[in-house]
């Protein structure tokens, strides 16, 4: 057990997590491979990769999603390399309960990883939620410290070239690593949830998306468009129609799911 991990306090086993994808949208675009590394509170560990086909559904039939080039240039994943994977649906039990009950880590995960990750549990059966976490985001950490990309931070921090890079396993690994060697470094929190609140800030989301906030009260508001700062639920009394607006907008379905929740809260 390293002395780094030493300084980290865990009461509850720490995912560290990474994704590669078919683009950056987290609404459209889709997993192609996913990683973790998990730290238990004892020292020991797990980890796994996932190679996923992704999929969309067209005409009502679930078909393959073609990798972008752009998006295979960065990770060197081609549409081929999962034509014989499982798609997420079929994994998404096993990956569900590999989180449950864990805290959360990634670098620059708030913003992207998770919301997506977010976005291909709601196409599926499987509940979990991923509100309940505490979310460690060590791109944060380095950015509030030394600006630089996690090659970058990987080489500053641990003195080692980042060999694989944009492969999930690689980056998650590299994600693991630096967080060790940043609480070496800094006086920084050593508890995941004062990680959390370093890393996130005191503003707390609904949503994955950055759309609904939390006010002091506890309330959901809205962080955009004419009702910004608004409540949700007071904006839903005055315009009907605004709650139906917004399910047939172009937002991503964890998103769409708070205001459903919020808009049938008000009429029960």
């Amino acid at each position: 057990m390293s002395s780094a991990h030493m300084k980290l306090q865990l009461t509850k086993p720490l995912v560290f997590f990474d994704l590669e994808t078919t683009g950056i949208n987290i609404a459209t675009d889709r997993i192609v491979e996913l990683s973790y590394y998990k730290l238990f509170p004892n020292g020991s560990s797990e980890s796994k990769t996932y190679r996923v086909k992704p999929t969309l559904v067209k005409d009502g039939a679930e078909i393959q999603m073609h990798i972008p080039e752009e998006a295979s240039a960065v990770h060197g994943i081609h549409d081929e390399d999962v034509a014989d994977c499982p798609t997420f649906k079929q994994i998404a039990q096993e990956v569900a309960d590999v989180l449950v009950g864990c805290d959360l880590a990634g670098y620059n995960s708030m913003h992207f990883d998770l919301p997506l990750l977010a976005e291909e549990f709601a196409r599926t059966n499987v509940e979990i939620d991923l509100k309940r976490p505490q979310m460690v985001d060590v791109f944060t950490i380095f950015t509030k410290n030394e600006p630089r990309n996690l090659t970058a931070a990987y080489k500053f921090y641990c003195g080692k070239d980042l060999q694989d890079a944009h492969s999930a396993n690689a980056d998650t690994m590299a994600t693991y690593e630096v967080l060790m060697a940043q609480l070496e470094r800094y006086e920084i929190p050593d508890t995941v949830a004062e990680l959390a609140e370093y890393t996130q800030g005191k503003l707390r989301y609904a949503d994955f998306a950055g759309r609904i906030y939390f006010d002091e009260n506890g309330q959901e508001c809205f962080n955009f468009g004419k009702y910004k700062g608004q409540r949700v639920s007071d904006v839903f009394r005055r315009d009907t129609g605004y709650y139906g607006w917004l399910i047939n907008g172009d937002f991503p379905e964890y998103t769409k799911r708070v205001f459903t929740r919020i808009y049938l809260s008000l009429r029960s």
